[in-house]
């Protein structure tokens, strides 16, 4: 690789609009009785995890994810014997009436690739692994050494690419975090650049033969680093390839339960937001069937979008780049989109607990009973601050009242005599700027709800110096534009930046706050005002897990930007559930980490132990032992490079057999299943990492 395309990987422009919806508008591929991309709707993709040797539960899999409305169907061929009976598989579907199109996934075997694209609609190939002899070695490449493996690649590739295009099969150049080849880890590290460089090679070779009926994915169980590789490639390919081509999304190894669906919902949804991607699948480790209605429930809002706006829900590649980017650079986004920086604010106290700079964001929850009712809001606050728990306990934070008169002033207070202390943790909203200066003194923090832009006079401003608590000036965004609040707020904050003000927050309250709180972080960058910001999200309506997947996208993507000091839930779930899902968002997004972290696959035909039953038994263990990172992978295809991203890693290695990691380094092999997870314990301990259970 030359060094002026390690020049360009580094300044590239993101050519996607981030302040409102556009879907990118790419070639149309093959799949099929189905096409992906252009116009068609974003298609929900499951993977079998049995063998797929046995054809009849491979086959009555299939059945299940078809009756569940799967609409692509993966197996995973790790042989040429594979490949072979994969005809056995797709001709019993076909006479069962099951057209749902398959996809042969391919880790490192040619002559299984060549074998298996002759009885499917699609073939997955890893550039990481594919033809490459990976040995996971740390050695550098000279020019020489690079390019005479990569004409290997293109030697042994070739042929593929010929034979999918003389028989009309279309293919997927998926690109995994942790398995990178050894020579581009060798010049750009385990990394987005590396990623995209890897897929980028063999799209070229794609090219030179005329063959354009491929899609790209670039997945990691590091949310972050999933959505910076998507974004950098879509920055490169439709800058270099001659199509946009389509995109297939997902977190791989998300793990299982709520965190595997909200680490999914993030990943997947934040793309989707910015207009990417026409194909997903939820990894969970889970039955493959759970994995499609959740897929579903995140691709449904914008499918709805595109049945609503036709041609004009999509987005011209062509468009942004030559004209939005003239007048949006990428200086003027409120991000690094390749990276992560967190946004730099100001520190203050807010409620007793720091906010802004460097510390950790707050989770916040909103109270439920009324005023009116003291004694019961009383006990709610303190379900939901739980003061007797640890006090490193996932609880709520801070707790959110809402006030609408003067009349609930007196109950007010009686509940916070109640709280003592804990009053300082309570955040009381009003409308009714008249009300604001009488709670300042009650209380850690007063919202304020700003309606429709409406002004606030100059002896109002004043009368807000030398208060004890912090101040939130929270524009209530319900039918405005994204620029509406943005204006109001940043006017606002500059008047109170002259007047020297310091115990200021800013937020906009919204079921759908992304491109709201993504501009307003722009004018505030823009202004050179550093007010921390609260993201919140508002949903009292509908069913527990559109609740959870829609506020893990709208809010989720936003810390994974790096805005936000504190994220702020409203919504009809649970105390219990509210507060998990505020702290699952923020160790989603790597922002704060409050528990045990399981980057668990969902298992294929390459797993040799049962993953579902033995993830559980490994929880059971080992869940309290808070920001530890455990990986938890049927096989090793996606490569050691993955096991860096966990602390430890326990890998099955063949039939019963387990290999355990420390980091990317093996350090025991082919142990016994049976005395796997012991010494695993017994590895956690060596490290100093390993505390007693409560």
């Amino acid at each position: 690789m030359t060094e002026e395309t390690l020049a360009g990987a580094q300044s590239v422009v993101y050519p996607v609009p981030v302040y409102s919806y556009r879907r990118r508008f790419t070639r149309e591929v093959p799949f099929g009785r189905i096409t992906l991309g252009g116009h068609q709707p974003i298609r929900v993709e499951s993977m079998t995890n049995t063998h797929t040797m046995d054809t009849a539960a491979t086959v009555e899999q299939c059945r299940r994810l078809y009756e569940a409305g799967c609409e692509i169907i993966r197996l995973t061929v790790p042989t040429e014997r594979d490949a072979e009976n994969l005809r056995n598989i797709r001709d019993q579907l076909r006479r069962d009436g099951i057209d749902t199109p398959l996809v042969a996934d391919i880790h490192f075997s040619v002559k299984a690739a060549m074998k298996a694209v002759e009885f499917v609609e699609n073939i997955r190939i890893n550039p990481g692994n594919y033809a490459t002899g990976a040995k996971f070695s740390s050695e550098d490449y000279t020019d020489e050494q690079y390019q005479a493996e990569l004409d290997k690649v293109r030697e042994e590739f070739t042929p593929l690419v010929k034979k999918a295009m003389s028989l009309g099969v279309s293919m997927r150049i998926g690109t995994n975090h942790g398995s990178l080849s050894d020579r581009i880890v060798s010049r750009l590290g385990n990394s987005p650049e590396g990623m995209v460089e890897a897929a980028l090679e063999f799209a070229r070779i794609s090219e030179d033969e005329g063959y354009y009926d491929i899609l790209f994915s670039m997945k990691s169980s590091n949310v972050r680093v999933m959505i910076q590789a998507y974004r950098l490639l879509v920055a490169r390919a439709d800058a270099e390839l001659r199509y946009a081509y389509p995109l297939h999304l997902g977190v791989t190894e998300a793990g299982d339960g709520d965190e595997g669906r909200i680490k999914s919902a993030m990943g997947i949804g934040s793309l989707l937001e910015d207009g990417l991607g026409d194909t997903i699948r939820v990894s969970l480790t889970e039955d493959p069937v759970n994995e499609v209605p959740v897929g579903f429930a995140i691709v449904k809002k914008y499918n709805d979008r595109l049945l609503v706006k036709g041609d004009q829900g999509h987005l011209s590649v062509k468009h942004v780049v030559e004209h939005e980017m003239r007048k949006q650079g990428h200086e003027l986004l409120p991000f690094e989109p390749f990276g992560y920086s967190r946004r730099p604010s100001c520190s203050i106290d807010g409620a007793g607990n720091p906010v802004g700079a460097d510390a950790l964001p707050g989770v916040e929850t909103m109270a439920k009973t009324p005023v009116s009712d003291p004694d019961a809001l009383t006990q709610e606050i303190l379900d939901r601050l739980a003061p007797d728990k640890p006090d490193d306990a996932i609880r709520s934070e801070y707790v959110g009242i809402a006030i609408g008169s003067i009349e609930d002033v007196p109950p007010l207070e009686r509940v916070l005599d109640s709280l003592g202390e804990l009053r300082q943790k309570v955040v009381v909203s009003t409308a009714d700027t008249a009300l604001v200066e009488s709670l300042l003194p009650l209380c850690g923090r007063v919202r304020l709800d700003i309606v429709e832009g409406e002004a606030l006079s100059t002896g109002f401003i004043d009368s807000l110096h030398d208060n004890e608590a912090a101040i939130e000036f929270c524009f209530i965004h319900e039918n405005a534009s994204e620029n509406v609040p943005a204006e109001v707020l940043v006017r606002l904050a500059s008047k109170l930046k002259a007047k020297g003000m310091q115990r200021v927050m800013l937020s906009i309250l919204s079921r759908e706050p992304l491109f709201a709180v993504r501009k307003l972080a722009l004018e505030l960058k823009k202004a050179e005002i550093d007010y921390p910001l609260v993201v919140r999200y508002r949903r009292r309506e509908g069913e527990r897990s559109g609740v959870m997947i829609e506020s893990a996208i709208q809010t989720g993507t936003l810390f994974c930007d790096g805005i936000g000091d504190i994220l702020a839930l409203d919504t009809k779930l649970s105390v219990t559930d509210e507060v998990a899902l505020g702290f699952n968002i923020l160790q989603a997004a790597r922002i704060r980490m409050s528990k045990t972290e399981f980057i668990s696959c969902p298992g294929c035909g390459r797993t040799y132990f049962e993953l579902e039953k033995t993830t559980a038994l490994i929880k059971q263990r080992v869940s309290h032992l808070k920001g530890l990172k455990i990986g938890i992978m049927g096989c090793i295809v996606n490569g050691p490079g993955e096991m860096a991203d966990a602390d430890f890693g326990y890998v099955g290695s063949g039939k019963g057999r387990i290999s355990l990691y420390v980091g990317k380094e093996c350090v025991e092999e082919n142990l016994p299943e049976d005395v796997a997870l012991e010494r695993l314990i017994e590895l956690i301990r060596q490290n100093g990492k390993w505390v007693d259970p409560v």
